[in-house]
């Protein structure tokens, strides 16, 4: 049967089968939409109250730290 007489349906099986017979196994996850308004203005006020914060500073430090790669 040619690709493009499979349906959507068998190609996904197939695909997955594959994917399987490489010992992978599908996983859900669902994660916050980064898209949103309401997300972006939860980030704002949530990255503005940590810039204010009397740990900012140690915190900045602390993210700097963390953030430098071996190779760098």
């Amino acid at each position: 049967m040619s690709t493009a007489s499979k349906s959507s349906k068998l190609k996904v099986r197939e695909h997955r089968a594959r994917l399987r017979a490489q010992g992978l196994r599908p996983i859900q996850i669902w994660v916050p939409d980064v898209r949103t308004k309401d997300f972006k203005q939860e980030a704002r006020e949530q990255s503005i109250a940590v810039a204010q914060s009397r740990e900012a500073e140690a915190d900045q430090a602390f993210v700097d730290a963390v953030s430098v790669w071996p190779d760098e």
